[in-house]
């Protein structure tokens, strides 16, 4: 069964695509393990060149899905083993995926959308109180999680992801309506669905990723690039009536990007009304930088004090000394900032250059590809992934809102790594199987 994975076509780039899959898994769990098992704990550990901003209080469910507490590395000393049986049910996955020809999801894709929007429909109706579903869980606030028994969530929001790809890409596959402006009313229509749904969740970082997603398949299928970018300009011409709607936490986030600046810290601090456009109430402002401003500070201060190499495996101030230099969610949306406060900047090229092949890999099997269906599965999952790790990393960076994305094979999450492996599962399928049908090459219309 495990053979039938390396079988078939191109099995050079398929090695690769898998080899880089592997590497990513590996990286993770390895830093997943040092976070929870650092060498000796310091307390006494610092930052050169840095102040101490102190551990943050907690954090309501209205401002942070992330409760901030001075813990101990309790927490995440077995973290490593579940993500290695995470990665084992992945695998599992990614085999299975492989057992038949990828053209056979295609023909259910539309059923397979419809369940994960009936799950994600279930966690609207229990966080509206309509129905107490005992299956749902809830977590400061958010419905993101059902319940599958054994103590195991799942995140239906992370496989709408691949069941997206394959609804949109099945519907595109034969079609050429969507060359006109009123043909792109279905494809936004079945992105629309999943969006709103998950955005009630709340979960503004996926629902922002299918955006991306849908505009890239658009084009290689051969959508006209103006009427593309017509919607583009109306999307940005109404962001400022979406940002009124938008949640106070979330506005904060986005803003916090800004006010990282000083000279915009110090005009909004001086400027009632600036204030309220970013952060909605002044006073947020004065304790910025021990709320919503924290996670974003020390991320950046992690990555920037491990230097060109790093202090090493399980060491550094933000591993030893986690008592007082606290990094929330160091072992998932930020796990980034650990690998570079680890290994510097030679862990983190080392780290993007696989996330490069692998999307490489998985951008030349749409191109070899001469089936719709599977050139346009393969441009939907490298889009996905190529987002994720942008959105991610720039994070890290401070160049981006913390929206919550994961870093893909890497972040702690069962959802997240077994969605993320059946998606490379179906990139070696739709590299291993020769196509049921002959279609024109990638932009020939």
């Amino acid at each position: 069964m495990l053979l039938s994975v390396f079988q078939g076509r191109f099995f050079v780039l398929r090695c690769c695509l898998l080899a880089a899959t592997a590497g990513l898994v590996t990286i993770g769990i390895l830093t997943i393990y040092a976070i929870g098992h650092p060498k000796q704990v310091d307390t006494n550990a610092r930052i050169q060149g840095y102040k101490d901003t102190g551990t943050p209080p907690s954090i309501n469910n209205q401002q942070s899905s992330i409760v901030h507490r001075p813990s101990s590395i309790n927490k995440y000393s077995n973290k490593w083993k579940k993500q290695l049986a995470f990665a084992g049910v992945g695998l599992i996955g990614l085999v299975l995926v492989n057992l038949f020809h990828y053209q056979r999801l295609g023909s259910i894709s539309y059923l397979l959308y419809g369940v994960i929007l009936a799950m994600l429909a279930m966690l609207l109706v229990d966080k509206m109180g309509l129905i107490t579903l005992p299956f749902v869980h809830d977590r400061l606030g958010m419905h993101r999680w059902i319940r599958i028994g054994f103590g195991f969530l799942v995140q239906p929001s992370e496989f709408c992801k691949i069941a997206y790809v394959l609804a949109l890409a099945w519907y595109l596959r034969f079609r050429s309506n969507y060359r006109t402006f009123v043909g792109l009313v279905g494809p936004f229509a079945l992105t629309l669905l999943a969006m709103v749904l998950i955005l009630l969740e709340p979960d503004l970082g996926t629902t922002l990723l299918l955006t991306p997603v849908l505009f890239t398949m658009l084009f290689v299928a051969g959508a006209k690039v103006k009427h593309l970018a017509i919607i583009l300009c109306i999307g940005l011409a109404i962001s400022p009536i979406l940002w009124q709607f938008m949640r106070p936490y979330q506005r904060m986030r986005i803003s916090s990007v800004l006010l990282q600046n000083k000279k915009i810290m110090h005009a909004a601090k001086n400027n009632e009304k600036l204030a309220n456009i970013l952060v909605g109430d002044p006073d947020k402002l004065r304790t910025w930088r021990r709320a919503e401003g924290y996670q974003l500070l020390h991320a950046k201060r992690a990555i920037a004090s491990g230097g060109l190499a790093g202090y090493g495996f399980g060491k550094g101030p933000y591993l030893q000394n986690q008592k007082y230099l606290k990094l929330p969610e160091a072992d998932n949306d930020l796990i980034f900032a650990m690998i570079g406060h680890q290994f510097g900047i030679l862990g983190c090229a080392a780290v993007l250059l696989l996330y490069i092949l692998l999307i490489a890999c998985a951008v030349e099997l749409a191109w070899l590809n001469t089936d719709p269906f599977g050139r346009l599965v393969a441009v939907g999952i490298a889009a996905s992934l190529a987002v994720q790790v942008l959105v991610n990393v720039g994070m890290v960076l401070g160049m981006m809102p913390i929206t919550g994305l994961t870093l893909p094979l890497i972040s702690y999450g069962g959802s997240s790594m077994v969605a993320n492996l059946i998606a490379v599962g179906l990139l070696n399928n739709i590299g291993r199987h020769r196509p049921f049908s002959v279609a024109k090459k990638p932009f020939e219309y």
